[in-house]
Order: structure tokens, then C-alpha cells, then sequence
């Protein structure tokens, strides 16, 4: 773990913080030591942050242009492409089950969060600014491409009547260190148009988008 915060040239305070980003559920349950759920939803918070304003910087034309970049540059595909750069999967610690099978996408993800969420909280927001720019700006160019289900969406319901879409989790299910979410798309808060499931509620609501794109339900609700 050291290893890693000296690559990426950490002048780190409190090495436990990094050590609980890079902690699965599954190494927490066996080892009772805490997970990185907390750090993973902090980090997506301030990477959330700095995306926005790197975004506004660059002066994009409207803000539909940055929501959509913006979903792309934060979507847990792209949070892997990140991830790779550093190696992180190298450094997760998982259980013994999974250790075997090795660590998923959404586990990458998850993992690459949390490491934001504890720079900000060790060394303050101007460090986990520096990260952003080490880390992510120099590889934004291998995710523009990247399909967001959401956004596309959004697209096609506000170019009807401006309605509203919302994401709701309605089951999970699975042990705290494998669990599975439903999550379902609606329109104005009553209409289902697609139900998906995923590892995590990002990629449950990804899959939601998309099965609602694929029904095609959204050319037809949107004008009711």
C-alpha cells in the first residue's frame, strides 16, 4: 500500500484511511476492520466535485454538453480506466472468496472512490485536486466514448415535454460483501420505464436507463 501512495506522490498523514479505501467488504467481514463504503461515498462526492469544475473551466458550450461529459467521466467504467493507470487492483484487499476470483469492475470502482475520499479527508481538497489532475485529466480523452445509458436518456425525455426521470432502488439483496441492486427508472416519479440490476446502484441504474431505452418507452410516455 505504501508502494502505491509514494507512486502517486502522497505526502500521507494517516495511512489507515488508506488502508480502509482499499478495504472490500469481504477482507472487512473476515478481519472485523471497517470497509470503504463511507470513504467510496465520500470520494464520489469530491470526484463529482472536481469534474464539475474542470468542466466549467473549460468553458463547454451548454450545460447539457457538461452533464453528459460529466456522467461519462464518472461512470464506473471510467473510474476502472482510472484505476488501471495506477494499478489499484494490485493493492485491494478482499477476502478470501473473492481474493480467488479476483476483483470486479465494481470493486475497482469502488476502491478508486474511496482513495479521493481519504486524500481529502488526510491532506485537504487541494491534494485530492492535484490527484485529479495526476490521475484523471490525462486519461479523459480514453472515456468521451463511453455510453451512458443516463444521460441518453435524459436526452430523449427533455427534448419531449422537459418531464422528470428519477432512479429508485427498490431491492437488494446478498451479503454486505456481494450484494446485487433492482433499480427502477420512472418518469414523473409514477411511470416505470425500465427495471435493471447491478453489483452497485450505479450499475443497476445504468441498466435501468437501458432497458428503458431499449423498450423504447420513453417516445411514447414522454408525450402522455
Amino acid at each position: 500500500m505504501r508502494e502505491l501512495l509514494i507512486k502517486l506522490d502522497l505526502p500521507y498523514k494517516d495511512e489507515s484511511l488508506y488502508l480502509t479505501a482499499l478495504t472490500h467488504a469481504s477482507y472487512a467481514n473476515e478481519h472485523q476492520v471497517e470497509k470503504n463504503e463511507k470513504l467510496e461515498f465520500l470520494g464520489d462526492s469530491v470526484i463529482g466535485l472536481l469534474m464539475s469544475d474542470y468542466l466549467y473551466r473549460k468553458d463547454l458550450a451548454d450545460e447539457g454538453t457538461m452533464t453528459k461529459h460529466r456522467a461519462q467521466a464518472v461512470c464506473e467504467e471510467a473510474l476502472v480506466k482510472y484505476a488501471e493507470k495506477i494499478e489499484l487492483k494490485d493493492y485491494l484487499r478482499l477476502g478470501r472468496g473473492e481474493h480467488v476470483k479476483g476483483a470486479n469492475d465494481a470493486m475497482i470502482a469502488d476502491a478508486f472512490e474511496a482513495l479521493f475520499g481519504a486524500v481529502y479527508l488526510d491532506l485537504g481538497f487541494k491534494a485530492a485536486k492535484k490527484l485529479f489532475n495526476q490521475v484523471i485529466v490525462p486519461n479523459l480523452k480514453l472515456v468521451w466514448g463511453i455510453k451512458d445509458y443516463k444521460s441518453t436518456l435524459q436526452e430523449y425525455i427533455q427534448a419531449g415535454d422537459k418531464r422528470a426521470i428519477s432512479y429508485h432502488i427498490t431491492k437488494e439483496s446478498g451479503p454486505s460483501h456481494d450484494k446485487e441492486f433492482e433499480a427502477a427508472v420512472k418518469l414523473d416519479n409514477i411511470i416505470i420505464l425500465g427495471v435493471g440490476r447491478g453489483k452497485t446502484k450505479k450499475e443497476a441504474e445504468q441498466n435501468a436507463a437501458h432497458d428503458a431505452l431499449k423498450k423504447g418507452n420513453y417516445d411514447h410516455q414522454a408525450t402522455l
